[in-house]
């Protein structure tokens, strides 16, 4: 066998480690990018390796956690020391937070580069540990400084007070430091020395001693009666007494305080209610005003019956039943119910089950705090449903991109066979069908695009009041006189920022459902208005943010929907029209506009009541901004120029080279960046053009603009693609004025966008 060397056997060594360590082992880019991770941390989180080295540590840790861990970061990339640590939690694959306690170490790749190994050890157990024993020391702190009752902590070897609660301040008229290291018999219940001594021998060896009556001195020498009890508890191994002093000379202000404590309970937002565990069927005996508050049911109403009653008709077995294993275990337990409300109005109430025990530990009775927590679920279901519409957008939009591809061989071809046959040729007829089809399916893409908001837009500043008075005459005409419409325009309406075109596309497509909703006629208003969205609004909606918007609203009187068809409405392809009446994309497009907008879309229905849409667009400032002239395109008597051709889709290139030398231009072709480079660096001669696709492998087509602009200054730039993404927007390519191709192209269409390019490059020399 081969002897390895030391550094191999080091490596080896090394990976053995990684892999086999009974830690969690990652090795991350400084950005947080997971380079390698080991089967113990993939399996902490519950990802497999793969799906771990494909995602950013980063933005699976907490929001909370985030500072600290840049703190760290930095410490050690800054102050170089051997290692950092750091706490934090991190997502796993099932939504659950776990704590690591995450120990960085900084080193250099291969590359010479920085590279951060961490070592993460699960400290879950530990934290809930440590928060159980925080929450329990701080109850017992909030009840010991808040209790009605005087409360003394007396050391057992001596009877000296080592503790007394602000309640006992008050009770004596001593103040705390008159107290503490005072003697118990000092001040009562028994004044005599040797009777309090026996007395206190007799409470050590029984561990309670309970006083109904005796009197308690106080500073200015009063004798007040009180009901002393006094307990022996084990505290961290050591015996500690606390006794418990009541003054029952003051009845009427014992009940005032349970009245207070009573009040106190009726200002709980959540609802509170006893229920009686010794009897059948668990009755309730108490209900809060908070429980009123919810329900609507007063106390009245629900004593004696059992909280079944409340989750009406409709069976919620396993919530149910976990509830009721509680019940028979004598556990505590937290299940979320639907619920109806007195008014039959439904609602999701959250129930804290707890059990209280008598002093033979038998349970006697459960207190129920119940919490409305349907806002909570609406934006759990907002979440889950902008997650799922996200999903199918990004389906949509790369489903697009490549028909896109095949939609612009086809129209293409098709056009240019129909110009290399005579116009009286039959085979024209067929050629046109191609096209119109092809074109339609090209429309289809187009609304795809639209609803995954990868579509190329013009935006500038509108009046959306001006937009709607413009088509009001063409609204009037597609809806027909059976339709009454109604324009309600705001007095003094805001601007907004939008695509021209796609403001027009939302009215046009939520008129045609409002005319297709109203088969025998009915009302249409559209209505415009400047509006606030607060904090209140924002919390009840997940993708709002409170600021100044441009209402615009859509409502007719016509067949509505129920709750489950609302839910899908903005989902391509989904249709309640018969088979052939429509695609399923003119809300999937509205949808698409208005997030491209920056805007949010709503929706409010309810079966044979109508419908109502309202938009809202953000407010902006600045004059409203005039169409842009397009500049006139002048037809050369002969084409030329060399342009360097980058595609990756092999029938889009073989196709756009056809084109571009049917027009007479020399083109050099690549599949990809690096082809292109190289085809760039060797060619002697002179290049005007670089046409090249967004989307490429290994290298984007603005990167490999940016790597070949600078060595050939006089090159000019055209890009195409069949849809753009938020990376290829957030770089740049749209939005800076670069001249962009669309796809599905034909061969008219590329050939006057290039000539616009060189032409234009041309005039401004």
């Amino acid at each position: 066998m081969q002897e390895l060397t030391a550094e191999e056997l080091a490596d080896r060594v090394s990976r053995l480690f990684f892999e086999d360590a009974p830690i969690g082992i990652a090795v991350t880019a400084v950005d947080g990018s997971c380079r390698r991770a080991n089967t113990m941390l993939a399996g902490m989180l519950g990802y497999s390796v793969e799906e771990l080295t494909a995602t950013s540590l980063v933005t699976l840790t907490h929001p909370d956690d985030l500072a600290k861990t840049h703190d760290a970061k930095q410490r050690l990339l800054e102050d170089r020391p051997n290692s950092v640590e750091v706490e934090k939690r991190l997502c796993a694959k099932d939504g659950r937070y776990v704590w690591f306690s995450i120990t960085y170490t900084l080193q250099l790749d291969r590359a010479g580069g920085p590279e951060l190994t961490k070592y993460f050890l699960d400290i879950t157990e530990r934290k809930q540990r440590e928060h159980a024993l925080r929450h329990s020391e701080e109850r017992y702190r909030r009840l010991f400084e808040t209790a009605h009752d005087g409360i003394l902590i007396v050391e057992p070897q001596t009877g000296r007070i080592v503790e007394a609660n602000p309640f006992m301040t008050t009770l004596t008229g001593r103040a705390r430091a008159e107290l503490v290291g005072t003697l118990l018999w000092n001040i009562g219940p028994v004044f005599d020395t040797a009777a309090s001594k026996e007395q206190f021998a007799a409470l050590k060896a029984h561990g309670h001693v309970r006083y109904e009556d005796m009197p308690l001195r106080t500073r200015d020498g009063r004798e007040v009666p009180v009901e002393f009890i006094s307990n022996v508890y084990l505290v961290d191994g050591k015996d500690v007494i606390q006794c418990n002093i009541r003054e029952i000379s003051e009845r009427k202000l014992a009940a005032e305080a349970l009245r207070l404590r009573d009040r106190a309970i009726d200002a709980v937002a959540q609802g509170i209610v006893i229920t009686d565990a010794l009897q059948e069927d668990e009755p309730i005996i108490y209900a809060s005003l908070g429980f009123t508050r919810i329900t609507g049911y007063a106390g009245e109403d629900v004593v004696g019956r059992n909280c079944r009653f409340m989750q009406g008709v409709g069976t919620q077995e396993e919530p149910v039943a976990r509830l009721r294993q509680a019940i028979q275990r004598g556990d505590s337990c937290t299940e979320e119910l639907l619920n109806y409300r007195k008014d039959g109005t439904e609602f999701w109430n959250s129930i804290s089950l707890s059990p209280i025990k008598d002093a033979k530990g038998i349970v006697t009775h459960f207190v129920g705090v119940q919490s409305d927590v349907t806002a909570r679920r609406k934006l759990e279901a907002q979440l889950s449903q902008a997650q799922r519409m996200e999903a199918v957008g990004r389906l949509a939009g790369g489903v697009a991109h490549d028909f896109n591809n095949l939609l612009s061989v086809i129209l293409s071809y098709a056009e240019l066979a129909g110009s290399d046959i005579s116009p009286d040729d039959p085979v024209q007829t067929d050629l046109a069908a191609i096209q119109k089809a092809a074109l339609g399916a090209a429309e289809l893409t187009k609304q795809l695009l639209t609803f995954s908001r990868q579509q190329v837009v013009e935006t500038r500043v509108l009046s959306l009041t001006k937009c709607i008075v413009g088509m009001e005459k063409m609204l009037r005409r597609l809806l027909g006189s059976d339709i009454e419409l109604t324009i309600l325009p705001a007095l003094a309406p805001g601007n907004v920022k939008a695509d021209p075109s796609q403001v027009e596309q939302i009215i046009m497509n939520l008129a045609v459902n409002a005319r297709d909703a109203m088969p025998q006629g009915g009302k249409l208003t559209i209505e415009t208005a400047n509006v606030e969205l607060d904090e209140a609004y924002a919390g009840l909606h997940l993708d709002v943010q409170p600021g100044a918007y441009v209402m615009l609203a859509v409502t007719d009187n016509g067949a509505g929907m129920d709750a489950e068809t609302s839910k899908r409405i903005f989902e391509p392809f989904f249709t309640t029209k018969e088979r052939g009446k429509g695609t399923g994309l003119g809300l999937a497009m509205v949808f698409g506009c208005v997030k491209h907008s920056g805007g949010h879309i709503f929706v409010y229905s309810e079966p044979e009541t109508g419908t109502t849409f309202k938009m809202f667009f953000p407010r902006v400032g600045g004059a409203i901004e005039a169409r842009p002239s397009a500049l006139p395109v002048l037809e050369p008597e002969t084409e030329s120029g060399t342009i360097l051709l980058v595609e990756d889709d092999d029938q889009v290139r073989l196709l756009a080279r056809n084109i571009l030398r049917r027009r007479g231009y020399v083109v050099l072709e690549a599949p990809n960046g690096g082809e292109a480079l190289l085809i760039c660096e060797q060619h002697p001669g002179n290049i005007d053009l670089l046409l090249t696709d967004v989307v490429l492998p290994r290298m984007s087509g603005r990167l490999l603009a940016e790597r070949l602009v600078p060595s050939r200054p006089t090159m000019k730039v055209l890009y195409m693609s069949g849809y753009t993404d938020d990376a290829i927007l957030q770089h740049g390519i749209i939005n800076s004025g670069v001249a962009f191709l669309q796809k599905p192209f034909t061969p008219t269409t590329m050939a006057r966008k290039v000539r616009e390019v060189l032409q234009m490059a041309r005039l401004s020399r």
